[in-house]
């Protein structure tokens, strides 16, 4: 069903925990099957030079995270806006066709972190993120090492 680099993100994957001084903080999810990603991401430069995530989700939504942040890590803003969930599924083998939406949560987290980040880097009157709290959900249901 999985290859064996999903089943190696799977078990092993990387880039998971926390940013404390991270520029974005960014959640997405997929109602239909619950699944839900929160990343924390460090720019300088517009490079993303530090990603991590929690996740709750299947083993797809694991590999798809792990494999996904590892693609992006060291990636100008420019070239993650053309990060696509394609990239992911494909880099990972395939997904059964059931789980390729999974790919979809960290190629859209990563645009959604990207462009709020543009839009509100100048902004005076933006919340710090260090101030902005995790919803007590996700301590409960995301995984994280």
């Amino acid at each position: 069903m999985y290859t064996d680099i999903v089943m190696d993100h799977f078990k092993n994957p990387r880039n998971m925990g926390r940013i404390d001084d991270a520029q974005m903080l960014i959640q997405v999810g997929d109602p239909s099957c619950g699944d839900s990603l929160l990343i924390f991401m460090k720019i300088e430069d517009d490079i993303l030079v530090d990603i991590k995530y929690k996740i709750y989700g299947c083993a797809a939504a694991i590999a798809t995270s792990s494999l996904g942040s590892e693609m992006a890590k060291g990636k100008t803003l420019d070239e993650l806006l053309e990060f696509k969930a394609e990239d992911v599924s494909k880099a990972l083998g395939g997904l059964p066709d059931e789980k390729e939406h999974c790919s979809n949560l960290i190629a859209s987290a990563l645009h959604a972190g990207i462009i709020e980040y543009r839009t509100n880097r100048n902004d005076p009157d933006k919340e710090p993120l260090a101030e902005r709290q995790e919803s007590p959900l996700l301590d409960r249901q995301l995984i994280d090492s």
